[in-house]
């Protein structure tokens, strides 16, 4: 085993210029080049790692002739210039190893293999075992017992004495007289003429040191080795330069020009400027770099949080009396299930203050002390309740849907540090306490798997002992106030952020629990038949498929699949994947099926695969045991433009242009007596662009109730709007949608199955009749490029980080183009809701309940009788949510079934 080293040496310049030439070149969002620097860093951090608690020193050439160009002119000549793109990253770098606390050493005159020597001999006198880390084979020379060399690259090598042996044939102390004889291209040292390596290796190995060779140059030609005879003839031509050789490739231990003052008995590890660096990865977007030095510092702030677990009932009427003297409180529950609809309370944590967290067990399964769930509840109830004391929450809508099987009604004034986080910055981080504790706080929370376990093993809450459970859940509380007490203050400091949380955010909470607690009914045997029916037709496909392959293989691996297409049927490779293999993405297939059957046929069968598997045949699976409904659970801090999300099952991925997604949504009905009404907002976010726009043709389109599509085919086509065909207005609708999503002349090409150059004159007609939508589309890729950020109508902000990447930045400018559209679609949809559901609490005696939210769409069940007066009050509400450029138009419908409806 090596002897573990004290003291470690880096050659940085031999790692920078090989990160340089190796590593693929990386560009900053300012176009400065940063590949060597993240390459030597990740070298510097991957050491650190390996060697934790050994003082390492980074060595780096300098500027400036050093005593070997004197000797010899053409020394390092043959080298050209160093890249400009290299250059420029040589003092970041430098900056980057100060602020990690490393010590810098690169003297002006003097060679990076010289400093390396001297310390290396200073060290190991002082009693240091040194390694040295560097893949120079010139820095060999200085190995013995106490230094040694490793290379830290791929091959990662270790040099000891025996290692050098084993490795050049040769000890350490022959290497300066191997490479004074062979010469060393890289640096221009000449050498002997015509003796290479092997005659090199078998000179030293018969002779020694190169005076030795000299004073036996009458023996030279009786060596055993092939040339030998030629070997003395030039040894003795060209005695000069070997000896200028081995000047110039000689590593002493003491110059006269390096001044060294380290004190070598009392080394320090490395203590780094933590803010400094970073700074520094921040200004670098050393992304993966700043990670991991975020999960370092995760734990390493001080924290005077006091926990306390709460089992005698009078510890909780103390503690009652801080609540009810407290202006806000932090509440946070803890129960036998995420889904909210069925969740039992375990227990209840609890916070008043900064550092403070409680924790009040009420149904663990072990028997010790716990207040009965019942009593705490009723005496939290009137807090609760009230609408003056503020209730403060991570996730807040769970806790509210919890309570809620407990008889108890949330009312505000409430506070939500996830929803705090997201419209601050919805693409920062994950919006869970535990990244947000990380982001925000610098601090490392308990996870839940700590102390549950994992998987199939995992434990029910009420199973995990109270002593473990309780710092757990303590903590929970105690983070949400501090991340509340950190994030609110950074909302006060944007109005317009703080208008959209007041606004539109948090009033939705409630509204959302409540639709998820109503949930939808559905006909079970409806689904049961379509499942059925689309069993028969993928069997049919795959049927197909097998005679169109001449064989049998499975449809839904990518391997087999790619087998068939492009072995056996010889198709065409458009793409391969990263691995190297042909891809057989749905885009591909959607290329290759314009012109091959199969392809075509594999498309069909996957649609019907996942229709049948996500919705046919899941759909029944999740009906509720007691209430016999559907319950859909709906995300407001999910996606990066502020609109909702929802899962088991996710409502937003039904497709509504086949027959068979239609089919899927006629299963949802209404109870009877009841009716379904679906109230759609007409082509949203094509009139947000004519108010944002203010383009008079898209303006004027809208305001005279034109069909915009058929406006846009007769400018776009220059015909009269009573003699577009359909096939034209389908065309207009393309342009209209696939511009708002920054579609290229490319995309639209093939969508609409025509040849790029015409897809462009489309574009390059439309923005010559809609001028303004074109200079509004310039603007907002100027403003994402500055800010990094555009806004919706009402002032959320929706962040593009990767705008500043030359690799992603048109991606980056079609995502900026179309999130204000997305964006203010999202805000008028939420602001829409909130007041729809103020009008049904204004009119208690209209029987109908919100049930669905999808896209730009609201889904409500009515009572019958109810339902002429309910389609009212949601138009009116609906359409007068907001004042544009251009009207508001909601389309109603109304039936038994939600495809009925729609």
């Amino acid at each position: 085993m090596p002897t573990p080293p004290t003291v470690i040496l880096v050659d940085a310049s031999s790692y920078l210029y090989r990160a340089f030439s190796v590593l693929p070149p990386l560009i900053d969002s300012q176009g400065r080049p940063t590949g060597a620097m993240l390459g030597t860093l990740k070298m510097l951090k991957r050491l650190q790692k390996t060697y934790p608690q050994v003082p390492i020193i980074t060595v780096f050439d300098a500027k400036g002739e050093n005593f070997r160009h004197k000797l010899y002119k053409e020394y390092k000549a043959n080298r050209t210039s160093a890249d400009p793109d290299l250059i420029l990253q040589i003092k970041p770098l430098h900056a980057c190893i100060r602020a990690l606390g490393l010590p810098l050493i690169s003297q002006e005159g003097v060679e990076a293999d010289d400093v390396i020597g001297v310390l290396a001999y200073q060290a190991s006198q002082a009693g240091h075992q040194v390694l040295i880390i560097s893949g120079d084979k010139d820095l060999c020379q200085l190995i013995n017992e106490k230094v040694h060399m490793r290379t830290m690259d791929q091959r990662d090598h270790y040099f000891d004495p025996e290692g050098v042996k084993e490795k050049y044939g040769i000890s350490p102390e022959y290497i300066v007289d191997y490479l004074a004889i062979k010469g060393d291209t890289s640096d221009n040292v000449p050498g002997v003429k015509g003796i290479g390596e092997k005659g090199a290796l078998a000179l030293i190995q018969h002779f020694g040191h190169l005076q030795d060779i000299y004073a036996h140059l009458d023996q030279v030609a009786e060596i055993p080795v092939r040339g030998a005879k030629s070997l003395a003839k030039k040894l003795q031509e060209d005695q000069e330069s070997a000896y200028l050789s081995l000047e110039l490739v000689r590593i002493y231990h003491e110059y006269e020009n390096i001044n060294l003052d380290i004190d070598w008995q009392n080394l320090k590890m490395a203590q780094m400027d933590v803010e400094q660096v970073r700074q520094l990865y921040q200004d670098f977007e050393f992304n993966s770099l700043l990670k991991e030095l975020e999960e370092e510092q995760l734990g390493t702030q001080d924290t005077k949080a006091i926990y306390q677990c709460i089992q005698e009932l009078s510890d909780w009427h103390r503690y009652l009396e801080e609540i009810a003297s407290a202006p806000a409180f932090v509440i946070d529950l803890e129960t036998t299930s995420l889904d909210s609809k069925n969740a039992e309370i375990v227990g209840i944590a609890l916070s008043t203050k900064q550092n403070e967290g409680v924790y009040i067990p009420l149904a663990h399964l072990e028997e010790k002390p716990q207040l009965a769930c019942q009593q705490v509840l009723q005496d939290l109830r009137p807090y609760l309740e009230s609408t003056e004391k503020v209730k403060i929450g991570q996730h807040l809508k769970y806790d509210i849907d919890v309570l809620e099987n407990y008889g108890i009604r949330v009312e505000g004034p409430i506070e939500d540090t996830q929803l705090e986080s997201y419209i601050l910055n919805s693409t920062l981080t994950k919006h869970n306490m535990d990244d947000l504790a990380a982001t925000y706080l610098q601090r490392k929370t308990i996870r839940f798997e700590e102390i549950a376990g994992k998987g199939k093993k995992q434990l029910n809450f009420a199973q995990i002992p109270i002593e473990i459970a309780f710092p757990y859940a303590a903590e929970d509380a105690e983070i949400t106030w501090a991340l509340h007490a950190y994030l609110y203050p950074l909302l006060k400091e944007q109005p317009q952020l703080l208008e959209v949380y007041r606004t539109i955010e948090l009033p939705l909470i409630p509204i959302l629990a409540s639709m998820q607690r109503k949930g939808v009914a559905l006909d079970v045997q409806a689904l049961q038949d379509q499942s059925q029916e689309l069993a028969v037709r993928i069997q049919a496909l795959e049927q197909k498929a097998y005679q169109l392959a001449g064989q049998e293989f499975n449809l839904s691996s990518p391997k087999q699949l790619g087998h068939i297409l492009y072995e056996v049927l010889q198709v065409p490779v458009i793409k391969r994947t990263p691995k190297g293999q042909p891809s057989t993405a749905e885009d591909i297939l959607e290329q290759l099926s314009q012109e091959y059957p199969l392809p075509r046929l594999l498309l069909e069968h996957r649609s019907l695969t996942k229709l049948k598997n996500t919705y046919t045949e899941k759909l029944p699976k999740l009906l509720d045991k007691n209430t016999g409904r559907l319950h859909t659970h709906y995300h407001q801090a999910v996606t990066a433009t502020g609109r909702l999300s929802s899962s088991d099952p996710n409502l937003q991925n039904i497709p509504i242009r086949t027959a068979e997604g239609r089919r899927i949504r006629q299963a949802f009905i209404a109870r009877e007596g009841y009716c379904l009404v679906a109230a759609d907002y007409s082509q949203i976010e094509l009139r947000i662009m004519a108010h944002l726009s203010e383009d008079p043709g898209l303006l004027a389109a809208f305001n005279q109730q034109k069909d915009v599509h058929t406006a846009t085919a007769a400018e776009v086509f220059a015909l009269p709007v009573d003699q577009v065909t359909t096939e034209q207005r389908r065309s207009a609708k393309a342009i209209n949608f696939g511009l708002l999503y920054g579609m290229s002349a490319f995309g639209l090409a093939r969508q609409l199955k025509i040849e790029r150059e015409q897809a462009q004159t489309y574009i390059d007609t439309y923005f010559a009749r809609y001028p303004q939508v074109a200079a509004y589309m310039q603007k907002i890729r100027a403003q994402a490029h500055e800010q990094g950020y555009v806004e919706t109508l009402f002032g959320r902000r929706l962040y593009v980080p990767e705008i500043r990447q030359p690799s992603k930045r048109q991606a980056a400018e079609r995502t900026a183009i179309n999130a204000p559209m997305q964006g203010t679609a999202a805000d008028l949809i939420k602001k829409a809701m909130i007041r729809v559901d103020a009008w049904l609490q204004a009119h208690p005696h209209l029987d109908a309940w919100m049930l669905m939210q999808v896209h730009d769409e609201l889904v409500f069940e009515v009572r019958e009788q109810d339902t002429k007066a309910v389609i009212e009050g949601i138009r009116t509400c609906m359409q007068g949510v907001a004042t544009l450029k251009v009207p508001l138009i909601v389309d109603v419908g109304v039936g038994a079934n939600w495809d009925q409806a729609h």
